[in-house]
This record gives structure tokens, sequence and C-alpha cells, in this order.
């Protein structure tokens, strides 16, 4: 998931954001996700635990990404996936997607078979780069009609080798995408029929069923801004367009999340901000996370997986950061935890299980 911070005046900003406040309230994310900043003065350093296992409050909201089959092998270990996933009751499954449409095709089968196959919401990915207006709304109107009601609008990164301009397409920016997706919901049900009790033939008139748009969040900003004012900018745009949730990119390091949700708020951004988790199980994907992220180094993560020897040692020190890396977050005021799954659900439900928010990893 990436989203290019795109410039603009603070004051103009300031003025849409007010503007746009009361829409904005209108179409809030579930109650779940209230933000709830710490104490002042609370200890978030130490993280409450039973045995030393790394805890979180019960109730504390969940949810998961996956990513398209990119074999034949992984398509058929896919419904197991979700299957599991789904068991656990989590706020929703993300499905993500290639710019300019590039797993379109997938990306639909997967959020199909989540619609179909179980009681989850699920969020399918959007990204600008590469699609027209015409492509764009034709991708929305077809998870529209899949069932989708929930969103991640993103603007994507240029495919490698290409001219970040020339590869954009018609969507100049995520917050394009926001407005883009709002239209054509609006579009399809302007209003909703509700029926009157007594009445088997009358309906009344309701306010029409909105969607979730959740759009990427940088805690230690963006590869490509210019500096941390202007993410924030970044992001009380599109909030501005209509955006109701946010998701971070990989940080390995609590403060940074707590600092940008701090400044966030203090600007205006109204909408909550989940932190996204990914377990990290071996020195090599911890090196492409941080190639991607361009985040610093965890230093005591990176030595720990450097210094074991064994797959199923690594695997927990990956489970055990992450489960202490998400209580932590939570204790400091984190609305939920989004989990980047990486398709390996059993390593995943593996850090619930730490952070006492399921009974049990279930078995397939």
């Amino acid at each position: 998931m990436g989203a290019t911070a795109e410039p603009g005046t603070r004051p103009q900003i300031v003025r849409e954001v007010r503007s746009a406040t009361a829409a904005v309230r209108t179409c809030e994310a579930p109650a779940v996700f209230a933000f709830a900043p710490p104490d002042e003065g609370a200890d978030v350093s130490a993280s409450p635990s039973i045995d030393g296992i790394a805890t979180c409050p019960a109730g504390t909201p969940f949810s998961f990404e996956v990513y398209p089959p990119r074999n034949e092998a992984a398509a058929r270990s896919l419904p197991e996936t979700i299957r599991l996933l789904a068991s656990v009751r989590p706020e929703f499954i993300s499905v993500t997607y290639g710019a300019g449409g590039s797993s379109h095709a997938s990306s639909l089968d997967v959020v199909t078979n989540i619609v179909r196959n179980t009681e989850v919401p699920v969020m399918a990915h959007l990204t600008c780069v590469g699609s027209s207006h015409e492509q764009a709304a034709q991708m929305i109107r077809e998870f529209l009609d899949a069932g989708v009601r929930q969103f991640l609008a993103v603007r994507g990164d240029p495919p490698e080798g290409s001219a970040s301009d020339a590869a954009l397409g018609d969507l100049r920016s995520s917050a394009e995408l926001v407005q883009l997706i709002h239209r054509i919901q609006a579009e399809r049900a302007p209003y909703r029929e509700i029926p009157v009790p007594g009445l088997p033939h009358a309906s009344a008139v309701g306010r029409r069923e909105r969607v979730t748009i959740a759009v990427a969040a940088f805690p230690n900003g963006h590869p490509r801004s210019h500096s941390l004012e202007q993410d924030v900018d970044t992001l009380l745009a599109k909030q501005a367009a209509g955006a109701n949730l946010a998701i971070t990119q990989l940080f390995f390091h609590a403060e940074d999340y707590f600092a940008f949700a701090q400044r966030v708020r203090d600007a205006g951004v109204l909408f909550p901000i989940l932190p996204g988790i990914m377990p990290v199980t071996s020195p090599a994907r911890l090196k492409r996370m941080l190639e991607l992220s361009g985040e610093d180094l965890p230093s005591d993560l990176g030595i720990r997986l450097e210094v074991e020897p064994t797959d199923e040692g690594r695997r927990e020190i990956g489970i055990d950061h992450a489960a202490r890396f998400a209580e932590r977050l939570v204790a400091g005021g984190a609305p939920g935890i989004h989990l980047y799954t990486f398709n390996q659900p059993h390593t995943a439900l593996a850090v619930l299980e730490r952070c006492g928010l399921i009974d049990a990893v279930p078995t397939s």
C-alpha cells in the first residue's frame, strides 16, 4: 500500500477541512475504532502481561490484510486462509490490489469469496496509478456489485523504471479516488427505503448507505514527502475528500505512532488511525520490509532474528515481538490493530492468541 503526499497550502486545506467536517462526521468509521490517547503521564513503555506474555484488553478490535494468490499453489490454499482468519471474527479483512488494475480480476475473486463464504466485512484496496476515470469507476462499481462497502484508497507507486507523473493516470491523488468512490456510491443509492411497520407496501425515505473509505498514513512520513507537515496536510486533504479511517504503513517504533497520531489530531484529523503490524519471522523479510518502507532497523529484533539458528525459533521471535508491539500500541491509545498476514494465517493468529484476543489458534 502506498500513497504519495500531495503538496497544498495549509490555510486552504484547513478551510476545506472545516467546511467538510460535518460531512465527515456523517460517515464516521465504526465506534469500535474511536481514538483513545494515553492519559497524561501514563507509562506506555511497559506492557501489562500474564506470566510475561503481552496482553491487550478484551474486545480490542483487530483486522487482517491478505493479497490475491500469485500462483496455483497459493490459489489452492487461500480459501483455507480466509476460513481461518474469518473464524476469529475480525472487524474486516482487506484485500490488496495491483496498480492500474494489474490484479483486478484476482482481487475481485478473493473479495467475492469472502463476501459469499464468510460473515466478515471485506475491504477492497484500490489504487490510482495507471487508471483512467472510466476504468476506476468501473472497478468501483464491480466491487460494490460484489457487496463491498469498505475500501482502502491509495495513490499507489508507479511501476519500476517509469516516470512517476506519466504513470499516474487520470486520478492524481488518493483524495480524488476517495471522492470518486463516494460519488459512485451516491449515484447507485441516492437514498434508502425503510419499510413502514403495518403498511406492507409503504416505505419511508432514509439516509443513503455510506461506505467506509480508509486511506494510508505514514507515521514517519511518506518516502516522497518533503516534510512531516506535508504528510499532515495530505491526510487533512483525504479527510476533506470524505475518508473516514486510516491504516498506517509499516513502522517499528511505537513512539513514532504516538507522536504522529497526536500531531494529526492537533491539526484537525478526526478519523481513527489503525496501526499496521506485520509479524517479521526472518532476517530476509525484515530486510525487504525496511527497503520498502524506508524505516530504521529495529536493532533488537534484527539481532535476535540473525542469531537464531532455526526457522521455528525465528517464527517464535517474530510472533512475540509483534504481540508485545501490538499491546504497547493499544496501551498507548491505538484504536485497534491491523495485521499484515502475508497470507500466513497461523502466524497472524498466533499473535492474537499471544495478545489474549483469541482463546486459541483455530486448527486447519
